[in-house]
Formats: structure tokens, sequence, C-alpha cells
């Protein structure tokens, strides 16, 4: 599917997350108490209430039940307790919770706004925020993306490079089996590559001059309706053409491909994942690395340079069937470190703050409990990264590296998240406040700059061996001659890399219901949407 990515084309077309509050708001002086609602509870600097007390309780509760089935939890509350139910929580709960500034909840009048707030506002050594993941999204669009309901699109992924004239929107990549790939006179209608020139009539490039316009192109680009839309493009090879496209109702396929290919030294597995999201890919993993074993593959290149993240526990999946057995037993795929405060418990769950393993079996997404998973038994494994791999992604390369499995890095650096969330519903919004950071089975998830290929110039990444190669448009992902699956290849074969780029075009950082959910916590997958705090195995931004 086409998805929003968190983008839209607004007034000038400068991209906005939508559903996002905004910043700032006041905070009172001194430690008085103050009581915004004659009714309702009370500030004091530095002293907090448990968020029990006002979790819940809502300014406009819902009534009825989820999609699942579920009634609402909700209460008749207020703004004022939902504020302060941020605060505690906040307080409880955020890995940096010490760092966090205790502003007066009276002071704001939106609930967005006041979360907007609650995290720290300290660097990484490279000058980036420390939390760069702080985020939330209306609980019923989450609810929707996590249990793969099927959403309007094309079956394509369309990014943003320029947002002002000329403006440049491309294809990232499509979905087999979706409208962007229906062949016309041969060629299917939308290419890796593609560079969208205009949308129902509207100049994309240097167009939009009019809010009507700028609906125009939004409404193509991201549509919400089954509908036809009419596109000009411009391939990879300088073609140019009109094409009519059919928005769908469509469910992403995590595992949007996957090939073996045939080298004079051995079969090389591909798999191209863009997402840890539950469900679909437990399965379509397990059924990935099943093939490639019966086939007889001696090497796998993992293709996450789209991968934002997910559950923490399809990600162990993943690593276990790279790895095996004999690698991975006796060892934690990955260690939860929370606040100061939470000792040795999960502050979020009140359990033991327990390790998340390497899983050998189905947990139950889509792979009954407790199915026995195939194994590939490699020394070493190839990921594809670029700065979009993130969250659950990275934890792939650091829980293999942390039981000695050589991760050989092909691209850049990778987002930088060794932190992650359990998405927490409260009156009909889903927050994402960061909550613990990962250790792998060494004790290592200092990573904040990301991890990137040891021949590239970044100074503050953890460097991995490989080679700095830049995302290629002009050929499709699993394409043997797309820059980065070519130099993976190479390498595997002689051992040297490319000569690392100068500069890429650099594709515009997405936030969104997508932004790497990693979960944690029990290991029966069932759990996972019993209620919101009961997501169930560590995410990652969640790490969903």
């Amino acid at each position: 599917m086409l998805k929003r990515s968190g983008f839209a084309l607004v007034g000038a077309l400068l991209l906005v997350l939508a559903g996002c509050g905004g910043g700032g708001g006041g905070s009172s002086g001194g430690g008085a108490v103050v009581t915004p609602p004659p009714s309702g509870p009370t500030w004091t600097r530095g002293v907090f209430q448990s968020a029990s007390t006002f979790e819940n309780r809502c300014a406009a509760p819902r009534t009825g039940a989820d999609s699942q089935g579920r009634a609402f939890p909700d209460q008749a509350g207020s703004l004022a307790q939902e504020l302060f139910w941020l605060r505690s929580w906040t307080n409880q709960t955020y890995l940096w919770n010490t760092e966090v500034v205790d502003q007066n909840p009276s002071g704001f009048t939106d609930r967005l706004a006041y979360f907007n707030v609650l995290k720290t506002n300290a660097a990484t050594a490279s000058g980036q925020p420390k939390d760069r993941f702080h985020f939330t999204v209306n609980t019923a669009e989450y609810l929707a993306q996590v249990t793969s309901a099927p959403t309007v699109g094309y079956g394509a992924e369309i990014r943003v490079f320029s947002s002002t004239p000329p403006r440049d929107v491309r294809v990232i990549f499509t979905t087999p089996g979706t409208p962007a790939t229906v062949l016309e006179n041969g060629r299917p209608k939308l290419e890796r590559g593609a560079r969208i020139l205009n949308v129902d009539g509207i100049d994309l490039v240097n167009g939009g001059a009019t809010q009507g316009e700028i609906n125009t192109l939004n409404n193509g680009l991201f549509p919400i309706d089954v509908a036809n839309h009419a596109f000009v493009l411009r391939y990879a090879d300088g073609t140019e053409r009109p094409v009519m496209l059919s928005a769908d109702a469509l469910v992403e396929a995590p595992v949007n491909r996957q090939s073996v290919i045939t080298t004079p030294t051995g079969k090389v597995g591909y798999i191209l994942l863009n997402t840890f999201s539950p469900y679909s890919t437990e399965k379509g993993l397990a059924d990935a690395i099943a093939a490639m074993k019966t086939q007889g593959v001696s090497d796998v290149v993992l293709d996450l340079r789209y991968n934002g993240g997910g559950l923490l526990a399809i990600a162990s999946q993943l690593s276990y069937m790279v790895a095996g057995p004999a690698r991975t037993n006796g060892h934690v795929f990955e260690r939860l470190r929370f606040n100061a405060a939470a000792g040795a418990s999960n502050p979020v769950t009140g359990a033991a703050n327990s390790p998340t393993p390497y899983y050998s079996t189905g947990v139950g997404f889509s792979v009954p409990n407790g199915t026995a998973l195939s194994t590939l038994d490699l020394p070493r494994v190839f990921v594809l990264s670029t700065s979009s791999t993130c969250s659950a992604s990275e934890s792939v390369i650091n829980g293999l590296r942390g039981v000695d499995v050589e991760v050989i890095l092909i691209g850049s650096t990778s987002c930088g998240k060794p932190f992650g969330f359990y998405p927490e519903d409260n009156c009909g919004q889903t927050y994402f406040s960061v909550q613990f950071q990962g250790v792998n089975d060494k004790g290592f998830g200092d990573y904040p700059d990301g991890f990137t290929p040891s021949n590239s110039s970044s100074a503050n990444a953890v460097k991995v061996t490989g080679c700095a190669v830049a995302d290629d448009f002009s050929h499709d992902l699993g394409d043997t001659n797309e820059a980065m699956l070519s130099a993976a290849l190479g390498f595997r074969a002689n051992g040297t890399c490319p000569l690392p780029p100068a500069t890429s075009i650099g594709v515009a950082r997405v936030r969104d219901t997508g932004e790497p959910i990693r979960t944690t916590g029990r290991s029966q997958a069932v759990e996972i949407l019993r209620s919101m705090r009961d997501l169930s195995m560590p995410d990652r931004g969640a790490r969903p």
C-alpha cells in the first residue's frame, strides 16, 4: 500500500506530521500548589501520584467497543486528569525521567502539546536530540496498523526528497500483486525510482499554488478512499508517461520479496523485509527461511534499508533462524534497561524485568505457538541499511553481534535507536514514550548515532565491517545489479568494497503510526492486543 508515512503536503507543501500536537505550554514557578479546576487534581513540583489514579479518566470518553470487540475502559473525567496521567506515567516509566522538567499541567490546554514537552532535552555525541522518538497516534489508527488491517493505497511506498519547488517525490518500492505493479504496455505502472511529476492534472514539481491544488495532490498521493487517480511519471530510464492508478484497500506484505541467488561459491538468500509487525510477518519469515534452508543457501542478505522496526519477538525469531541453536543456546537476544527507580522490575507491567530470549518457536501471531522454526545456522549475515533502518532492525544487528555472528553492513548509517517503549492507550490516544534501552548478550547497547559500515565517514556511529554504498534508485530491489545488493555479493566474493559514495540523496525521515514499535513482555502473542498495556513483545519505537 502507499503509506502516508506521517507526511502530508500542506500549505506550501511543507511536510507535517498528522495528529501531532504543538509544543510550548507554560509552567508555574516555585513549589506552590496550583489547582487546575477547583475540583481537579493539584500540582506540586516534584510530587507525583500514581498514574493509575488518573488512568482512563477522559474529557471525551469513548463508548462501545474497539475493532477487536473489547469494551473501552474510558470513564468520565477531565482534560486535567488526562494531563496528570501523562505526567505521572512519564515519571514512572520514562527512561530518562530525571531529565524531564516537571511542568504544571494547568499551563496547557491540549494533551498532545503537554505530552510533547515530557521528554529529555539532552543531546547525543553528534549533537542530535537524545530522544528523537517521542510521538503519539490515534489509538484506532495504531490498532489498524498492528493488526494489519487493510488501508487504502496503490501498493507502493512514496517518499518526499524535496518538499519545496522544484519538488522531488519518488516511488521507493512497490509490492507485487498490487495496483502499482499492474502491467501496462508490458511495464509496471509504478517502478522504484520513478519520479512523480503530475497528480490529477496538478503539477507536483512546481504547482500547488492554491489550497485546492494542495488538496488534489494530497488526495492523489495519499488516498483515503477507493478511487482512480491520474499520474504523470518519469521513470529511472528517463521515460515519461501518464498512468491511471486505482487506489484499493490493501494489506502490506511484510516480506515484500525473497529470492535465492546462485553464485559460483554457493547460493545466497535475499529477503526484503519492511516491518517487524505481528501476525503475517512471523509466518512470512518462517516460510522464507524454511524455503532457503531447503534450497541450501550458504549466506543470506537481509534487506532492512526501509525497515523502521516492529516487535522484538519477531526480530528475535529472525535472528534465531539465521544463527541457529548452537550459537544462541544459553544466550539472550536483548535485555531491557529501564530508569534507575525501576530496580529489577519492569515499571510498565510491574513484572520482573526478564530478558527477551532467542525465540526458537512460533509465538502465535501467525505461526502456532510452540511450532519449531527452521534455521540456517550461519556464522555471518549481510544487512542492507539506511537511515530508515531503525529500532528492532538495529536489534537484529546488535543481537547477532552479541552472540558472535558476524554482521556485514552494506549501505549507510542506521537511524540509531537502541531504545523502545510500550505503546500506551489513554482516552483514545496511544503514546510512545521511550521506556527502555536494549542491550545484547554482551551488555552492549550504546549506538544512539547508529551503526555504520567500517569504511564510512560517519564519526559517531558504531563501526561495523562492511561497505558504504548509496541507495540505488535506478534498479529494483532484489536486482543483483542494484548497488547495495551488488556490493554485498561482491564483498562476499572477494572481501572488497566499491568506492564509498560522495553524497547521496537522502530520504525524508518518517514518523507516524509505523514509528518502530517494539513490544515487551510475555511470550504469548495472543496477549498482544488484550490491552494496550499488555502489548506482548518488546517493540522498538514501541520498537513495535
